[in-house]
């Protein structure tokens, strides 16, 4: 639930619906992501060699994954572009490292034994240091799941957000996804997400990353663009709440 208490509202409160929330799930998640090609925004079409190579890499590690009875679901992506949305707050932080990984291995473990099983063995701490020597810089996280629209569906392409997100403080920073969360479903017809939660003691800068799926851009960007409401009540009360976005939008590899 959301801590009313220690959320700072911009405008209007309830301007849109609250949004729609689930149980989160029991799965742990394993999330390598990575920054191979130094690209503009909207300049991602263009691929290097190494990052082709890298991303076959990846596909085969999560194939494989796949076949064990621990691993639940698998995906890898490739970032299509940075949206709008990172917002005034990260101006007064010049120390967070600003999110801009182009590649991203995401998989889902029935648990947090499970997964230790896994990222434990020889042949995957090979395959991922393999990958991370590809990358110009590198983030893996452990992750719990702590909140949830619903389950992101990686059967079938589309466009999936991963937000890194950095707040000053954690609950927060729940409080006010939470908050925000609303305008997407409302304003996008969002029924999935995935809000992941890196395990206590991680070594990274981003307090959650939110993770999710549209059909296509034009579910989405639009929204992010033009859409009146995007700044004075999603950014707005971000800022608010000592809270900053980093979008990246992405494919399926």
């Amino acid at each position: 639930m959301t801590s009313e208490h220690s959320l700072q509202v911009v405008g209007p409160r309830d301007q849109f619906p609250k949004v729609n929330l689930v149980e989160p799930t029991k799965s742990w998640y394993f999330l390598l992501a990575l920054e191979v090609d130094h690209r503009p925004p909207f300049g991602f079409f263009l691929q290097s060699r190494r990052k082709r190579q890298l991303l076959e890499d990846l596909k085969t590690l999560a194939s494989v994954s796949e076949k064990s009875y621990d691993v639940i679901d698998s995906g890898v992506f490739k970032a299509l572009l940075i949206p709008p949305g990172q917002g005034a707050f990260l101006k007064k932080r010049p120390d967070v490292e600003i999110a801009r990984y182009d590649v991203v291995l995401l998989v889902e473990f029935a648990n947090e034994a499970a997964l230790e099983r896994v990222i434990g063995t020889e042949d995957w701490r090979e395959a991922v240091a393999a990958a991370s020597g590809k990358a110009h810089k590198t983030m893996q996280i452990s992750a719990s799941n702590v909140r949830r629209i619903g389950p992101v569906d990686h059967s079938r392409n589309g466009v999936f957000l991963f937000n890194y997100f950095f707040a000053d403080n954690l609950q927060t920073n729940l409080d006010v996804w939470q908050y925000t969360a609303g305008w997407f479903q409302d304003q996008t017809a969002l029924d999935n997400s995935t809000v992941l939660l890196p395990r206590e003691g991680t070594d990274v800068s981003y307090t959650i990353i939110n993770h999710c799926r549209w059909d296509g851009l034009g579910d989405i960007l639009p929204a992010l663009l033009f859409n009146k409401t995007f700044r004075p009540f999603v950014l707005a009360n971000f800022e608010k709440n000592n809270t900053a976005a980093m979008p990246i939008l992405y494919r399926l590899a």
